[in-house]
């Protein structure tokens, strides 16, 4: 029986990084491809030469500033999708690698992007969250309106990412509602196949 792989996606701010927490608690192998976007874009990487060149102005100390770069390029959709085509192949490359380690366990996969970065079979469950609990998150970790603002309106709308959705966790709540959430998914999922054609999903919100 193929091992179970799961894509997380959702909005900046919406609770992955906590749903991948709760997840591996759960026996999952779970990787963030945000750690894979640092991991390209570090001194060494060809990628990293590549987006220096293109962009000097974001180059401190010869290493590509990640903060630097962000502004620059999520104001401009057209830069933005110039450094997706830099990054993107390689992050591909690095997440097809690490599900083959993961071998028979089930694996999840947080993406921040509707990009389809993990092999398209995978299951892809959204987390969903208020903007305004998700504005509070991001200024918990030091981030001011302007940037939040500027990688919101830059990302997909909610209706894009349950439209993109074979499942919806509600992450409205706390982390004890989060949890249960979790477990109706892994239940749904070990009940029986789900499909993957992306269909808008039925939700209570």
């Amino acid at each position: 029986m193929r091992p179970l792989r799961v894509v997380v996606i959702g909005g900046i701010g919406s609770g992955k990084s906590e749903v991948g927490r709760m997840l591996a608690e759960r026996g999952f192998a779970v990787l963030d491809a945000d750690h894979l976007g640092h991991e390209v874009l570090a001194a060494g990487h060809p990628v990293a030469a590549q987006v220096a060149e293109r962009w000097p102005e974001a180059v401190v100390d010869g290493k590509v500033d990640r903060g630097l770069l962000g502004r620059i390029v999520f104001d401009d959709p057209s830069a933005l999708a110039e450094l997706e085509a830099l990054t993107h192949p390689a992050i591909r490359r690095l997440i097809e690698r690490w599900a083959t380690g993961a071998g028979a366990r089930p694996a999840a996969v947080q993406i921040p992007l509707l990009k389809e970065l993990a092999d398209p079979s995978w299951v892809r469950v959204a987390v969903d969250a208020p903007g305004e609990s998700r504005r509070r998150r991001l200024r918990q970790r030091g981030m001011s309106d302007r940037d939040i603002d500027a990688r919101m309106v830059a990302q997909p709308s909610r209706e894009d990412w349950l439209s993109r959705a074979d499942l919806v966790l509600d992450n409205s709540g706390t982390k004890r509602s989060l949890a249960a959430e979790i477990d109706r998914v892994l239940g749904s999922l070990t009940a029986g196949p789900t499909t993957t054609s992306h269909q808008p999903p039925a939700t209570s919100h």
